[in-house]
């Protein structure tokens, strides 16, 4: 009864408060329906972002023994959150309708677009509905919860993706504020999605006292699918975090400026 509850406050929760943000910024700041939007879904998962990691930080360290001890958090937070993702794939959907609206192009608000350029976010979203939320809930089978905790530190990463996004929405990509936010942002991305999987096989490793290449030999299968699945994609966000930051490096290094410096050093060669 009580998962029940939970999981239905979750599905009231998120998409109650994207609504609310999204009223209460056209009414204060009057923008348009499609701008609202944007920046609500934004908030909302940042919102999101911040409740998860806090969790996790909380189940984290009030574990001493990280696969007996249990925290009464780790299933409460899984069950209210997993409505979230199914949440976010509309708020996506929905800005990616609206940005192509102002861009103008005629497959403007079709879900086979939507796919085509989400297709990772989306099956990353249905991955955590359909496998990783009944491997926390039921195979578990009670163990585990710091790793659980771990996980969710995952979204720390999260506010900063967004804040970029939505300064680059509104074309800031000069401001020091976007500069200072792509440094955090890759370094909580690096370290709270990229280092984590294999972090969690490390301390699995010292806790069974075991070798840490035979850990994936020994450790739940559910694990291993879910690294195998999960990891892969975010060595791939983490790569196109890169590309941007090389792409914004390279372009502020390509100032007047800098094309003189390279040619008198070239001329002194």
């Amino acid at each position: 009864m009580m998962a029940l509850v939970l999981f239905t406050v979750g599905s009231v929760f998120f998409p109650g408060l994207f609504l609310v943000f999204k009223l209460s910024l056209r009414r204060m700041m009057g923008w348009s329906d499609g701008d609202t939007t944007v920046l609500s879904a934004r908030l909302v998962s940042s919102v999101q972002a911040v409740m998860a990691a806090s969790a996790g930080l909380i189940i984290a360290s009030s574990c001493t023994d990280v696969m007996d001890d249990r925290h009464w958090l780790t299933d409460t937070y899984v069950l209210l959150a997993t409505p979230y993702f199914a949440y976010d794939i509309y708020a996506m959907f929905l800005c990616h309708r609206h940005k192509l609206q102002v861009k103008g192009h005629e497959e403007a608000g079709t879900a086979a677009s939507f796919l085509r350029r989400e297709v990772l976010m989306v099956l990353h979203h249905v991955f955590m509905v359909t496998f990783c939320s009944p491997a926390s809930l039921l195979w578990r089978q009670g163990k585990g919860d710091y790793f659980q905790g771990v996980l969710f530190l995952a979204e720390l990463s999260t506010p900063f993706v967004c804040l970029g996004k939505v300064l680059i929405q509104y074309k800031k990509q000069e401001t020091l504020l976007h500069k200072i936010n792509g440094v955090l942002m890759m370094v909580t991305f690096f370290c709270c999605r990229v280092v984590l999987f294999p972090y969690l096989y490390y301390t699995y490793s010292r806790h069974a006292s075991v070798p840490l290449y035979t850990v994936p030999l020994v450790a739940p299968w559910q694990c291993n699918m879910g690294v195998a699945l999960l990891w892969p994609l975010q060595l791939y966000w983490f790569t196109l975090i890169l590309k941007g930051a090389l792409r914004l490096f390279m372009k502020h290094s390509n100032t007047p400026w800098h094309r003189a410096a390279v040619k008198l050093k070239e001329g002194r060669s």
